[in-house]
């Protein structure tokens, strides 16, 4: 299945590490950033899970649950879980998919068979509450991924649903933003108090609104 940015998420039932879920259902309200796994007790693998398991509180702070994915079984994954928390110096409070035949892994496209023919590479998806697919990143089997940059695409997504603004390149949290070409420069002096910079027509920037 080909998924692309805009499709819903397809739901699923799936044994994990914390029990049975029902995708739309556990998720409910919240932002999801769910990430497949090559296969458990293995070495990037353990610093990702790790990574996610210390950003546990800033995925809180935007409503954000994190779901991760392996294609063994889920006693495998309570052992590994005791690795990660011994090594990675953390608490892994989210579930792990049980994915042996690769139903969900290839519901959503995670396995490439002209890289691996076995196992998922490292998938990115994060959804909104509407269940919709808003970013997709795939990485190598190789490299780790960076979950600070997915907080920060997901705070950009977050402000952007809110107001009519883009985020420039390497945005991060509390700087400039930029306001859509689609916005007339009366309806920007109305919609941002705080004033903008008419660097060009359409370019146009603003101190970050507030969110909320």
């Amino acid at each position: 299945m080909t998924l692309r940015l805009g499709d819903t998420a397809p739901d699923f039932e799936a044994e994990t590490s914390a029990g049975r879920i029902k995708f739309h259902d556990w998720a409910g309200d919240s932002w999801i950033v769910l990430f497949s796994h090559p296969k458990d007790f293995t070495p990037v693998c353990t610093t990702e899970l790790g990574a996610v398991g210390n950003l546990s509180g800033e995925f809180k702070k935007r409503n954000v649950k994190a779901l991760a994915l392996s294609v063994d079984p889920v006693e495998s994954h309570k052992g590994w879980i005791g690795d990660i928390e011994e090594t990675q110096n953390c608490k892994i409070d989210f579930p792990i998919i049980a994915d042996p035949d690769r139903k969900v892994a290839n519901l959503y496209g995670m396995v490439h068979p002209a890289h691996d023919e076995v196992y998922t590479v490292r998938t990115v998806f994060v959804i909104d509450p509407k269940k919709k697919v808003r970013l997709m990143i795939v990485y190598p089997q190789t490299t780790g991924r960076n979950f600070n940059e997915i907080l920060r695409v997901i705070d950009s997504m977050q402000l952007t649903d809110q107001y009519k603004i883009a985020t420039p390149a390497n945005w991060q949290q509390g700087q400039d933003v930029i306001i859509v070409p689609a916005v007339s420069d009366a309806d920007a002096e109305k919609a941002f108090p705080k004033g903008f910079k008419k660097v060009k027509p359409y370019l146009r920037t603003t101190p970050q609104p507030p969110q909320g």
